[in-house]
């Protein structure tokens, strides 16, 4: 018997209809359960195939524990030793690179000095510090927020270098990134599950918490919700990860990726809605139930190579394809709109596609959104 486990904090109703949703598939040879997490020790296996994790991210402990129960066999879903070593600065990096559009980011320094270190500790940096290259690089407005935060903590609108300086006085010891704003007049917020099924959630997240969902969005062209899908990909197979949620701004018809590192999404039936949450539930019990079937208690090669080679591979893909050019036009069918029904179509994507070409990007900006 292979058991599958889900570790989880304050939610309530993913969970529980996760693991209905596995056992409800009578498969002889496998059972869903909560976690249960007793002593500890090195090197011994968990018990379970796959773990979905929802909470490691805020409990060190489990994160530990996760780490070695990939080291003894299990399959966990995100893989934490890349959550552990991801931030979000590098993923709009990464995401440049492969030519999925970000807006224009800067990473800045502490306002005060972390613990444990004094003025020697930053003996390389530049002082007095560039501001003004920043400011010309970035414009204005632009949002300042963590390099590796979430929930919309410490993320400041600014519209001005003394309203950023107003700002940055507040960000105590945190590592901060000041990036463009986005005037957009579409946003998605996309599900991406096992690296091949997008579900694009029209949203808004300018509404309270849970009425930020549309529920009667309007009809949007088929090419960018394609391209939408096409990036969300790109970047979670470029990631590795396997349950993640993509969030795009539109402005003038081009999808900056803003949000793209959040590998334990909502799921909560009361804010996702019904239909995003039957649909959520679904996909990620499909995807845990074939990792047990193939999961042989082996594990994954635990390199950093084996993580990054792929974000190599789709890199240097979408350099040549830069190179090549563009490819030329297609002739547009008579219609080329798509509607998106409450919460947007569920695809499976093809096996295997990779970042193309090079996007144009950054305009000036005026309004709206962090993450």
């Amino acid at each position: 018997m292979k058991k599958i486990g889900i570790l989880f904090g304050q939610e309530n109703t993913f969970p529980q209809a996760f693991v209905d949703r596995v056992n409800a598939m009578g498969l002889p040879d496998i059972q869903a359960e909560f976690v249960q997490i007793g002593p500890v020790k090195e090197a011994v296996p968990s018990g379970y195939s796959v773990i979905v994790d929802r909470i490691s991210h805020d409990v060190p402990f489990y994160r530990a524990y996760l780490k070695n129960a990939v080291l003894t066999g299990t399959d966990v879903i995100n893989n934490p030793f890349w959550w552990s070593a991801d931030d979000k600065f590098f993923n709009y990096a990464l995401a440049a690179k492969l030519g999925v559009a970000v807006p224009r980011t800067a990473i800045v320094p502490h306002f005060q000095m972390p613990p444990d270190t004094n003025d020697v500790s930053f003996r390389n940096q530049q002082y007095p510090y560039d501001w003004q290259s920043v400011f010309e690089y970035v414009g204005f407005p632009a949002f300042l927020k963590p390099h590796d935060g979430g929930g919309w903590r410490d993320v400041f609108h600014v519209h001005s270098p003394e309203e950023f300086f107003d700002a940055y006085h507040q960000t105590r010891d945190l590592c901060m990134t000041l990036q463009a704003a986005v005037k957009f007049r579409e946003y998605f917020r996309c599900y991406v599950v096992g690296q091949r099924e997008v579900r694009i959630m029209p949203y808004d997240p300018s509404r309270p918490h849970h009425e930020r969902y549309v529920k009667n969005p309007p009809t949007y062209p088929q090419e960018l919700l394609e391209r939408v899908e096409r990036d969300a990909l790109t970047l979670c197979r470029a990631l590795g990860y396997d349950l993640n949620t993509v969030e795009f701004a539109v402005e003038d018809g081009v999808p900056y990726a803003i949000d793209f590192m959040n590998p334990a999404p909502d799921a909560d039936l009361h804010s996702v809605g019904e239909e995003n949450f039957e649909w959520i539930v679904d996909a990620v019990a499909r995807l845990a139930v074939e990792r047990a079937q193939a999961n042989d208690g082996q594990g994954p090669e635990l390199r950093w190579a084996s993580l990054l080679g792929h974000q190599a591979e789709l890199a240097g893909a979408a350099k040549k394809a830069a190179k090549k050019g563009p490819p030329p036009p297609k002739k547009a069918p008579a219609k080329k709109e798509a509607g998106l029904g409450a919460g947007g179509p569920a695809k499976k994507a093809p096996a295997k596609k990779t970042a193309a070409k090079k996007q144009a990007a950054n305009a000036s900006r005026d309004e709206d959104v962090a993450r």
